[in-house]
């Protein structure tokens, strides 16, 4: 054998074996993926031919505290085609543009797109979605899906909230409880054929939705309504830029009904400048319209005043000032105090409203009469630090708590910041910027015994079906003053509305507490006024208490003339179906 021999048949041998290496490694790879990944490969195998179709879950309702639905549901269809199961295009194409009224540019362009499904058209009404599968078109599939629905339009819109395209919140309570109220989606499964057309046959596999749970409120349908209802007579009768009107439990925060006027409808949220009932709304409109992108406009048409947006709250923050003076000790009822119709701060003239002064006059008297003097020497008595201090005591530095997205803070001086003429102003309620929600829980937490409460809509979650309810929790209230000063001051509130600047909110039969205020506008010069009223009954225990905002009213724009009486007018209505 020569040389060359030797040399291929080594390499022949060399081939042969390297051959046999690699059939005994796929020999291993086989038997490893049949044996240990057969399950893996088995699945990967039915997923090339499984189609999946999404159910989507019934979202929760939102009711208010007597089961009156707030936010329902309706069925509608998603119409979607599935390219591979589409045997008759041009059929296909003409019917779906001429039941949804649809381009043909554009349904052309998703019947013929190779893709596992095309969706042509979402948010169908049902009667449509059936007739539309009555054609049995192949390859044209009609899946039932859910809108969201609100049976009263505009009724508390800024605090419900509403949905997008996708079914979720997007403000109010919509967004606060989207875990609540979403639920879990479900599938549907069927078999194709290796070009992906749906085997008749073939079996279909559901996994079913589960719906949202409901979501209970503090919300009163019937004091909602009537609420609106003053809200807008009031803008209308004022020529008003914006009513708000916020009723509430003072013993637990619970809100009966909160009023943003000019509210929007919830089935038709993106429609600007709507309920615009006063020239002066109307105005405001032009003017943003001019100045502020759709989407800018849009975010203020639904903003939640008494939540997101501060204001100075004028007399109505006496109240603050006065169980301040009177827990310290800074002050009695039987104080005396002189009114000539101003007081000198440092360099400055802080003027009363009434010009030629109140005169000689109690605390008490001080405080029927709204003297801004009065309350100044009350501020100036206890001090920088003392009122500092009663201001976090009483939980005006942070936020309530209320569960809508949203809520601003209180605007304050910083405590170093704060000289003479600061305190006086703060004292009877200017010069700095507090939310209508924070006034409202404050004067409920000094009329209530003393305790401090977090208002809120939540009250509890339920299964649809009613097999499981969940309550709520909030914080249990700390005590922010004592009992006795409570007690004193809802006497003094009472005096206000018997016999002082609140008389106008005086309702035969009952004893009601309060206190109005007119607040000037930023800045000073326009003479735009925001007038103002809380109130609450009965004085000796309350269970019901109203806070009134009337933002620019002309004519006359006094508080204890303009938005006293819409409070009454409320009571008068809203009270002896309370049961109170």
């Amino acid at each position: 054998m020569n040389e060359n021999q030797t040399c291929h048949r080594g390499k022949t041998a060399v081939l042969y074996f390297l051959l046999s290496l690699m059939m005994i490694g796929l020999a291993g790879r086989l038997f490893y993926l049949m044996i240990f990944r057969s399950q893996y490969y088995t699945a990967r195998a039915e997923d090339l031919h499984q189609r999946e179709r999404t159910i989507k879950a019934a979202r929760g309702r939102i009711l208010d505290r007597n089961g009156v639905v707030l936010a329902d549901n309706r069925t509608v269809c998603t119409i979607s085609v599935i390219h591979n199961q589409v045997t008759e295009p041009e059929e296909t194409i003409t019917v779906l543009c001429r039941e949804l009224g649809l381009e043909e540019e554009l349904v052309r362009k998703k019947v013929e797109k190779r893709s596992s499904r095309e969706v042509i058209a979402a948010n169908v009404e049902k009667e449509l979605g059936d007739k539309v599968r009555s054609f049995s078109l192949p390859g044209v599939k009609v899946d039932e899906d859910y809108k969201r629905y609100y049976p009263y339009d505009s009724l508390a819109s800024k605090v419900l909230g509403f949905t997008g395209g996708d079914n979720q919140g997007i403000i109010g309570l919509e967004v606060k409880y989207e875990s609540t109220l979403k639920g879990s989606s479900g599938t549907i499964l069927t078999l194709a054929d290796a070009a992906g057309i749906e085997l008749k046959n073939g079996k279909e596999e559901r996994l079913e939705a589960v719906a949202g749970s409901d979501l209970i409120t503090s919300l009163d349908w019937n004091v909602q309504q009537y609420a609106q209802q003053l809200a807008y007579e009031t803008m209308e009768q004022k020529n008003a830029k914006g009513v708000s009107i916020l009723v509430m439990n003072p013993q637990n925060g619970e809100i009966l009904a909160l009023v943003n006027a000019p509210e929007f409808n919830l089935n038709d949220p993106f429609t600007l400048d709507q309920n615009l009932i006063s020239e002066a709304a109307r105005a405001k409109a032009q003017a943003e319209a001019e100045t502020l992108s759709r989407q800018e406009r849009r975010n203020r048409m639904w903003r939640n005043f008494c939540v997101s947006d501060t204001y100075e709250p004028g007399s109505t923050f006496k109240i603050i000032t006065a169980a301040a003076g009177l827990e310290s000790g800074a002050v009695t009822l039987e104080d005396r105090f002189s009114c000539p119709g101003f007081r000198i701060v440092e360099d400055r003239k802080i003027r009363c409203h009434k010009v030629g002064g109140h005169g000689g006059e109690t605390f008490l008297q001080g405080m029927m009469n709204s003297c801004n003097p009065v309350l100044i020497d009350v501020g100036q008595r206890l001090g920088i630090d003392q009122y500092y201090r009663y201001f976090e005591q009483f939980g005006l530095k942070g936020k309530t708590g209320i569960d809508v997205p949203g809520e601003a803070s209180t605007i304050m001086h910083r405590k170093e910041k704060m000289g003479l003429v600061e305190l006086a102003t703060v004292s009877f309620g200017q010069s700095f910027q507090i939310t209508p929600v924070q006034l409202a829980a404050t004067v409920s937490s000094i009329i209530n015994g003393g305790r401090r409460v977090t208002p809120h809509f939540g009250v509890a979650a339920e299964a649809a079906d009613g097999s499981w309810r969940k309550a709520f929790s909030y914080p249990q209230g700390k005590r922010i003053l004592s009992e006795e000063t409570s007690s004193t001051m809802r006497y003094v509130l009472e005096q206000v509305v018997a016999e002082g600047s609140g008389k106008k909110a005086a309702i035969e039969g009952y004893r009601i507490g309060g206190k109005t205020a007119t607040s000037e506008k930023l800045p000073r010069s326009l003479k735009k006024y925001i007038s103002s009223f809380i109130g609450f009954a009965p004085a000796e225990n309350p269970q019901v208490i109203a806070l009134i905002t009337i933002d620019e009213p002309e004519g006359i724009y006094y508080g204890g003339t303009i938005a006293a009486p819409v409070i009454a007018d409320l009571f008068r209505n809203i009270l002896p179906y309370l049961g109170i």
